[in-house]
């Protein structure tokens, strides 16, 4: 493992933190941050998007995803349902809308997001299950929605990339669908990074320890970090990942999850689990969001196209 705090800011990325605002999520921020969220969409090229509302888990609402369908797109083609970033408090699919278009548009398969409810008014199970709710839905719906049931991924980014990595889990455990793959960008995975003194440099920026520990708080509905947590609510605390989709697994040298996250992917490789761990020197947080033009960012995403595509072929 590398040690974090030996690796400054990359060079091309400098520039880019003049812009991050240096503040923690709160519960007094959190309806503001909630607020400005809604203004970051982008509208994806080449791909049809809709809204399409399905049945919730047992006794809850109905869940709110949004189809992402290329043109062209082949009869039986893969499909991969993408979980959305926000420390498990805020976000929605429409801020994934680029990220989402791409992998459908380069892709050539169908994107399903997921508008999963939000801590801390709807802590664990509810997050996790509305997620799996769309998963069932997309292997259910399979002839509808035109896709291979036996070719579905599933991935996310920070919040949603450990969301992603529970699915994982909890798919594995109850035996009914099997997703190939698993894309996890810089997941959030361990609610013991919130008992850590020292971060060696690490989350300065986007997500700080003290977002962490509001985060894990509200989604956990518990103080985080201690002796024990429900089974699937974090991810790292799962003792046997035998059986687990092969996984991808992207993070800074900078990020705050780093640690857990090169952790996690040595146990899912000592597991027997297939996993790629693409490490990027001197990043930060969702740092290919923020500088999306830079070469670093590019590559860090082409290489994630890439994963998918090779993950999905077979």
């Amino acid at each position: 493992m590398r040690n974090p705090s030996s690796h400054p800011i990359h060079p091309e990325l400098q520039s880019s933190v003049r812009w991050i605002p240096g503040v923690s999520f709160n519960r007094f921020l959190l309806p503001i941050i909630r607020r400005l969220i809604l203004l970051r969409t982008h509208s994806p090229e080449g791909v049809t998007v809709e809204n399409v509302w399905i049945p919730g888990p047992a006794g809850a609402p109905s869940v709110r995803v949004r189809k992402y369908e290329p043109a062209q797109r082949a009869q039986g083609s893969a499909a991969l349902l993408w979980i959305h970033g926000g420390g498990y408090v805020i976000g929605r699919p429409e801020q994934s809308d680029e990220v989402c278009g791409r992998f459908a548009r380069e892709l050539g398969i169908l994107v399903i997001a997921v508008d999963y409810r939000l801590a801390p008014e709807h802590p664990f199970p509810a997050p996790l299950e509305d997620c799996y709710a769309a998963l069932a839905w997309m292997h259910s719906h399979a002839g509808e929605l035109k896709i291979d049931p036996d070719r579905l991924a599933i991935g996310g980014d920070s919040a949603g990339g450990g969301l992603a990595a529970a699915l994982a889990q909890i798919t594995r455990d109850r035996k009914r669908i099997k997703p190939v793959f698993q894309l996890l960008l810089y997941p959030m995975l361990d609610d013991r990074t919130t008992t850590r003194a020292d971060h060696k440099g690490t989350g300065k920026h986007i997500w700080t320890p003290d977002s962490n520990v509001f985060g894990w708080t509200s989604y956990l509905a518990q103080k985080p970090g201690g002796p024990s947590a429900p089974k699937y609510a974090v991810p790292a605390r799962m003792e046997d990942l035998a059986g687990l989709p092969p996984a991808w697994i992207g993070t800074g040298t900078l990020d705050l999850f780093y640690e857990e996250d090169v952790e996690y992917a040595r146990r899912l490789q000592a597991s027997g689990v297939p996993c790629v761990l693409d490490e990027v020197p001197g990043a930060y947080h969702a740092f290919e969001a923020i500088a999306g033009d830079a070469t670093i960012s590019r590559e860090f995403i082409a290489r994630q196209v890439s994963a998918l595509k090779r993950a999905l072929a077979g």
